[in-house]
């Protein structure tokens, strides 16, 4: 059983940068594909990103291609979402999640475990 614990979010201005950080326990990070995800009020969780377990291939939604950046640190059993360039449309609750029975996936069904999310907030 693997638990996942975000941390980083909270209020920025439109422009501005935020750092999430997602810790894994409880089973083989490394083995393990890692993804983020969000939602709005209202709306669907949508897919991030994501990264493969040993990190050399990221993906990302289109909608944040060249403002977000996703990474992990394997010996820190840590993924990590870089924000950059943020707009209030980017503001939701983010979820980091991880699934180990699947090597590539941006479907919310196919990840088999979740944290319990971090809100980002991003004024105009």
């Amino acid at each position: 059983q693997v638990q996942l614990v975000e941390s980083g979010g909270g209020l920025v201005q439109a422009g501005g940068s935020l750092r999430l950080s997602c810790a894994a326990s409880g089973g083989t990070f490394s083995s393990s594909l890692m993804g983020w995800f969000r939602q709005a009020p209202g709306k669907e969780r949508e897919f991030v990103a994501t990264i493969t377990r040993s990190g050399g291939t990221t993906g990302y939604t289109d909608s944040v291609k060249g403002r977000f950046t996703i990474s992990r640190d394997n010996a820190k059993n840590t993924v990590y979402l870089q924000m950059n360039s943020l707009k209030p449309e980017d503001t939701a609750v983010y979820y980091c999640a991880a699934t180990v029975r699947r090597s590539w996936t941006v479907q919310t069904q196919n990840y088999d475990y979740w944290g319990q999310g971090t809100q980002v907030t991003v004024s105009s």
